[in-house]
């Protein structure tokens, strides 16, 4: 008892040492964005006036806000890329840790913009938070699926969408008007990101690196050791070492993956497909997009004005209650229900949004039936596809090509989230009462994706999964060659 009292605290704490400055950022800076609007288009056309004598035309001040929203996704892109090489170089802990220098920089670009009559530091300070987020995004998952025991990797690895949907929720909060969204004090509300990143500088240097790291990547053996007993709080770790060690025998020789080299393997045909449609889906699905743009969204629901921002707040707080759900049911349930369910739940839900929109002016409770469908998709996606979709590149993935997997998977990601995010307004302008109707075609195809061709990872270990996808994608092929699970490996240096 005494065990497993130690294991929990110990593994509860690098949960909120890695959350509190990973998954939480993306959130937070997903959210907060939404409540400065119109101060930030104002704070540009000032700013071009003063410089120009000339207001900006208003399709222009509607292109630089939306550059603003975008260039964060951008920067996860260039974070997602950076991901895979800092993983390997400086380990899961350390990348953690040093990604907070753009969390630093940004922070002091925002707090200044509106003195030095600058949106240019806005952008910028949008673009280096949207690289910490990418960095983060994909090493928080990975350290934490590295770090648990096989019984709580899923749940543990679904601590990234709470700390997510958390994220987002505090941001909604702190951006009401009674707070920091009002028109002289935005500056700080974009410049708080800086809290969240002392917390974990403070709190990370604390706690074990990786043992899989450890023993893989660095040939540690003692240190992985340490590591593997301060976390399951316990001398006797025989069991898992003795899996750690076959999994590095399954990998011998071989260096870490390039990401483009995952496509060219036919061995891992059915790990990339899954990886890139469900990574895909995950953004384009609209979820996310909802959130930089739920001002919006609810006032073309027919939401009165004076009560969207508090609408806003219950956004993020149906996620994060899902996710705290999912979190708690998918040992039991498992990865494909959970996606399947989700991305079905979200198909209907969109489809009612849609008829609502339509008969908005007929009758006048589907303002409220709108608004009610908006809740229900944003829950449906905290149930199954928030948090299942970042643990595939950890479980499907073995050691040499996780980190390579985690590029492809936040490349994917934020590209996607780039096109929706620079897209929504204009989507919104062009569709109207129809702008669910994309969105609604990309959860149907993830429903089926994930029923039809997603294994189940549920309960085994990284060497089990690996074997299985190994015996499916030979399946596939009318000749292929065979490996042997049994090699042992120095390095995964890229």
């Amino acid at each position: 008892m005494a065990d497993t009292q130690i294991q929990g605290r110990v593994l509860f704490l690098i949960i909120c040492a890695a959350g509190i400055g990973g998954t939480f950022q993306f959130g937070y800076n997903l959210s907060i964005i939404n409540a400065p609007t119109l101060h930030i288009q104002e704070f540009t056309n000032e700013t071009w006036q003063a410089r120009t004598g000339e207001p900006l035309p208003d399709h222009m001040v509607l292109l630089v806000w939306s550059l603003i929203v975008s260039l964060f996704p951008l920067g996860g892109l260039i974070g997602a890329l950076l991901a895979g090489p800092m993983a390997i170089k400086l380990g899961r802990k350390k990348s953690l840790l040093v990604n907070n220098i753009f969390v630093v920089t940004a922070a002091m670009l925002f707090g200044f913009s509106h003195k030095a009559g600058s949106f240019e530091m806005i952008m910028l300070g949008r673009l280096l938070m949207g690289v910490s987020a990418g960095v983060s995004m994909n090493i928080q998952p990975m350290y934490l699926g590295e770090s648990a025991p096989k019984e709580l990797r899923g749940a543990v690895a679904m601590t990234s969408a709470i700390f997510t949907a958390l994220g987002i929720v505090m941001g909604q909060v702190v951006g009401l008007r009674e707070l920091l969204g009002g028109p002289q004090v935005w500056p700080l509300l974009l410049a708080s990101c800086l809290v969240p990143g002392i917390l974990q500088l403070v709190s990370l240097p604390l706690l074990p690196e990786s043992p899989r790291y450890l023993l893989i990547d660095c040939g540690d053996t003692e240190a992985c050791l340490a590591a593997l007993q301060l976390l399951r709080g316990t001398q006797d770790v025989t069991k898992e070492m003795e899996e750690m060690e076959e999994e590095c025998a399954a990998c011998q020789g071989r260096q870490a993956r390039r990401p483009w080299e995952l496509f060219q393997d036919r061995d891992l045909r059915r790990q990339v497909t899954s990886l890139v449609v469900l990574s895909s889906a995950l953004e384009l699905c609209g979820n996310d997009s909802v959130y930089a743009y739920a001002s919006s969204v609810f006032w073309e629901a027919g939401v009165p004005e004076e009560m969207i921002q508090y609408a806003i707040i219950g956004t993020g707080s149906c996620e994060l209650f899902a996710t705290f759900v999912s979190c708690v049911v998918i040992e039991r349930v498992g990865r494909q229900v959970l996606l399947m369910g989700g991305y079905s739940l979200m198909t209907f839900w969109a489809t009612i949004f849609t008829v609502a929109l339509c008969l908005k002016s007929s009758f006048p409770w589907m303002p409220y039936l709108a608004m009610s469908c908006i809740f229900a998709f944003i829950l449906s996606f905290g149930i199954g596809p928030a948090g299942v979709t970042g643990i595939l590149a950890t479980e499907l993935f073995d050691q040499t090509a996780r980190p390579a997997a985690y590029m492809v998977c936040g490349a994917l990601m934020w590209t996607m989230l780039f096109l929706v995010g620079i897209g929504l307004p204009f989507i919104m302008e062009s569709l109207s009462h129809f702008l669910f109707v994309p969105f609604l075609g990309v959860c149907v195809c993830g429903a089926i994706y994930a029923g039809l061709f997603l294994p189940e990872t549920k309960g085994k270990t990284f060497l089990e999964i690996s074997e299985e996808l190994h015996r499916l994608n030979l399946s596939m092929q009318v000749q292929g060659p065979t490996r042997s699970s049994r090699e042992v490996i120095q390095s995964t240096e890229l």
